[in-house]
């Protein structure tokens, strides 16, 4: 089976990778109504207590929805940075599938891909320091990973793989 042009495995991931697009916008719509939802119930609680029968545990469970919401807008975050990621993929594999991998944009692309996914590395040890000052109960671990970094550096070096094969090909446009 061929890598490039249409009916070619990046063809197939492209679809893929289309479907992984939309579940994360349903996701991360779901998660920003769901934080909205706990926000306004943490303001009105007589809305928990006369609906949900919850009991006496009311004043515990509106202390916690701040940080409840947080956390969701934080995964919300998370999921909007992997959305960027996917759609740079999949306009990436949209060339690949059009034969053309060494598509001037796909430089900025992957560029754009290391950098999302550094901002998602620096993000998580953010969340994890300020669970731990928020509430230091939570068990969260936010130490160094070099197999965090590792596929940042990969993307990165990709990118100038590919922003040389742009150059090797216009240099070969101007050549008759």
């Amino acid at each position: 089976m061929r890598a490039l042009g249409p009916g070619s495995v990046s063809s197939f991931l492209k679809i893929i990778l289309d479907v992984i697009y939309i579940g994360l916008w349903v996701s991360v719509s779901v998660l920003a109504l769901v934080t909205v939802a706990v926000l306004l119930l943490s303001f009105n609680p007589d809305i928990i207590t006369s609906k949900l029968h919850v009991g006496d545990n009311t004043s515990e469970l509106l202390e916690k929805a701040p940080l409840a919401a947080g956390a969701l807008a934080a995964m919300a975050l998370l999921l909007g940075g992997w959305m960027v990621i996917v759609e740079r993929l999949k306009r990436i594999f949209a060339t690949l599938t059009a034969g053309d991998p060494f598509h001037p944009d796909n430089v900025r692309r992957l560029r754009v891909i290391g950098l999302m996914l550094a901002a998602i590395e620096v993000g998580h040890y953010i969340f994890t320091a300020l669970a731990k000052w928020l509430a230091p109960e939570s068990k969260l671990e936010g130490s160094f990973s070099l197999s965090a970094w590792f596929p940042v550096l990969v993307v990165f070096v990709l990118a100038e793989v590919f922003r040389e094969g742009a150059r090797l090909r216009r240099e070969a446009e101007l050549t008759i």
